[in-house]
């Protein structure tokens, strides 16, 4: 398994406060892992550090095959609100991930019109296409999204809080997509989440995130009592019911 991203001992420092301290973790190809934590953690931080939008104030950051190269990296930002009276297509919305243009500026070439059929495609949204983003569905518009962060074929995908204000059907496609697509197209899928338990069928790896320090491996190793409570620092109790993770304050 290559390493496509690797954070080594990194700390963040926001306003004077240390938010986030010694983080370190792997994630390799075709891996799909998830960065989950309560609101407030620092997840939004931690991504943005990857994206290099937030420098740190120790460790470093690594992306690409063993060090070698940037690497590309496709981005899903938390969700984005577009009026349906905005005249923008599906299309529109993809091509913009391959030059900042929209699909018919100035002229679709072959090729560019393939990319774009093909991110649709990949993400099981051909079939509308040429609608307006802003009149889809939640669930059609993050694949649309995801479709955006594709085109230009990311070694590495972040994603932050895809599944925000889903239903639950739309959140398990969305899971399945990317499982899917990491499976398929053997790039990193990283995403952040308050909610571990839709994505338990096809996370690789877990990076919990609490007290401004991380946890990481599988859920099994990672999702317990003891490991949590050390985590928090504080008494946590970790329940298992139905196939469901809850995370509960200790006495």
């Amino acid at each position: 398994m290559f390493p496509l991203l690797q954070l080594d001992g990194v700390g963040v420092r926001l306003g004077g406060r240390q938010v986030l301290s010694d983080v370190s973790f792997t994630v390799g190809k075709g891996e799909f892992a998830a960065i989950i934590g309560p609101n407030g953690a620092g997840k939004t931080t931690l991504i943005r550090v990857i994206l290099g939008l937030r420098p740190t104030s120790a460790g470093r950051v690594i992306k690409g095959v063993n060090g070698a190269g940037a690497g590309r990296v496709g981005y899903v930002p938390q969700k984005i609100v577009i009026d349906s009276d905005i005249p923008l297509r599906a299309w529109d919305v993809v091509a913009l991930g391959l030059d900042g243009h929209k699909l018919g500026f100035p002229f679709p070439s072959r090729r560019r019109r393939e990319q774009v059929e093909q991110a649709l495609q990949d993400v099981g949204a051909l079939g509308y296409a040429d609608a307006r983003v802003g009149e889809l569905s939640g669930g059609e518009q993050q694949r649309v999204l995801i479709a955006h962060a594709l085109v230009s074929r990311p070694q590495l995908l972040l994603l932050d809080e895809p599944l925000a204000n889903l239903d639950l059907r739309s959140e398990q496609e969305i899971v399945t997509l990317l499982g899917k697509l990491a499976r398929e197209h053997e790039i990193a899928v990283l995403l952040s989440a308050h909610d571990m338990n839709p994505l338990l069928p096809v996370m690789d790896r877990i990076i919990y995130v609490a007290n401004g320090k991380v946890a990481t491996g599988s859920t099994d190793e990672v999702v317990t009592s003891e490991g949590l409570t050390r985590l928090y620092g504080h008494p946590v109790d970790v329940l298992r019911v139905r196939g469901r993770v809850v995370v509960v304050a200790g006495d």
